[in-house]
């Protein structure tokens, strides 16, 4: 096993999140990690916080939520915004929804900004990844076809970059891919070291 395997599995690494494509990046770092009952939290946020500072503030939300009991216990929560033309993109409610947020996003550069909160009994960590995606204009029909067939309903900005969609309506990105699937996992690799050697 491999110095920073032997130390990360050291602890009991825990990711709160409903999400199917957070477990995936963090599985593939291949370290050991349990999923947490995920607790709903209320996800409103003070009206001054700058764009960039709401994902962080939403994950420290959410990581207050649990009590960990363990000295080993390393908790994990994260929260992906979308920002475009300075307005917040979240998760659509409905087929009209979805629709009306890709016409809004379609022909534009957006950010996808990603808050994430490592939480241990003795202290507390944030940090974020910023990723600006632009899109290419996209017609009335290639909406209508994305959210009848991939129903992006669970997903921030109302699609998946890693779906249909992204193969077709990204021209380019600027930082992290895996930030926009849902968790910057190179950063977050980095943090965790930093965060048990700290």
């Amino acid at each position: 096993m491999k110095k920073f395997e032997t130390v990360l599995n050291n602890y009991n690494i825990k990711l709160a999140s409903a999400s199917k494509r957070r477990r995936e990046l963090l599985a593939a770092l291949n370290i050991n990690f349990t999923l947490t009952e995920v607790i709903d939290v209320d996800e409103t946020y003070p009206m001054e916080l700058k764009t960039e500072e709401i994902a962080c503030f939403l994950a420290e939300k959410k990581s207050d939520a649990y009590t960990l009991v363990d000295e080993k216990d390393i908790l994990i929560t994260a929260d992906t915004i979308v920002v475009c033309d300075k307005k917040i993109i979240g998760k659509p409610a409905n087929y009209v929804n979805a629709s009306g947020m890709l016409k809004f996003l379609s022909g534009k550069t957006h950010k996808v900004i990603t808050g994430v909160c490592l939480k241990s009994i003795s202290k507390k960590s944030t940090f974020s990844s910023v990723t600006e995606v632009s899109f290419c204009e996209l017609s009335d029909e290639e909406i209508e076809y994305y959210v009848k067939n991939y129903k992006p309903f669970d997903k921030a900005g109302a699609y998946g970059i890693q779906e249909w969609i992204g193969h077709v309506a990204v021209k380019e990105i600027k930082g992290s891919y895996f930030n926009v699937v849902g968790l910057p996992i190179q950063k977050l690799y980095r943090e965790l070291l930093k965060f048990v050697n700290s």
